[in-house]
């Protein structure tokens, strides 16, 4: 069955059954056992915030909403490898969503199709520390059912400078607002905006020569 981004809530948790106090990873682990009401509750109750993280990557809402729906195949297929003990539900399900927009973003580099803008990750000064922890994470099977290729990734972001890239991967792989980043990065929210529109048309140009 095809679902809806946000489809009401409130009919999917009738149909289900699912008590108010159901949270995310009990219902990935009924997921995880094939439990299809399970499914249409969790997708009721995230699908808006996915479609927000996959919309942020694609810039299109038509393959934006064609992404939504591979995201939650592979959550369906692979729920089975979330761990509470290693990342929250939310993180784990908006990891899902990332990489099946930025795989969407590589397979458009490829073959020329209109695409987005690009991707995003972890990275990249070779040194470890916040950027190493992320691309760990990256790696991790838990919130990345998908393996692809983090060495070219890691190049591209390699390219852009640190205060760049750290913007782009909290943007993007956290899911840091706008605002958020300036907080962080001490800097206007416009100068953010300007380092993530650059940064992403880096990382498409560089990941589509690869």
């Amino acid at each position: 069955m095809t679902l809806s981004p946000g489809e009401n809530p409130d009919k999917a948790r009738s149909a289900t059954g699912a008590s108010a106090g159901d949270d995310l990873a009990v219902l990935l682990a009924r997921v995880a056992a094939g439990e299809r009401p399970a499914f249409e509750t969790l997708y009721a109750r995230t699908s808006a915030k996915l479609f927000g993280v996959i919309v942020s990557i694609c810039r299109d809402r038509s393959i934006s909403e064609d992404v939504l729906q591979n995201a939650y195949v592979r959550i369906w297929r692979y729920a089975d490898s979330f761990d509470e003990a290693r990342a929250r539900p939310i993180s784990w399900l908006a990891a899902v969503a990332r990489n099946a927009a930025i795989d969407e973003l590589r397979t458009s580099a490829r073959t020329g199709l209109p695409g987005a803008l690009t991707t995003t990750g972890a990275s990249g000064d070779g040194q470890g520390g916040e950027d190493g922890d992320i691309l760990e994470r990256l790696a991790d099977q838990t919130e990345h059912p998908a393996p692809w290729d983090l060495g070219a990734l890691r190049a591209c972001l390699d390219l852009l400078e640190t205060d760049q890239r750290r913007c782009v991967l909290y943007a993007y792989y956290e899911g840091y607002s706008r605002e958020d980043l300036s907080e962080r990065f001490d800097r206007p929210v416009g100068t953010i905006k300007t380092w993530l529109h650059r940064g992403l048309i880096a990382l498409k140009a560089c990941l589509g020569d690869r």
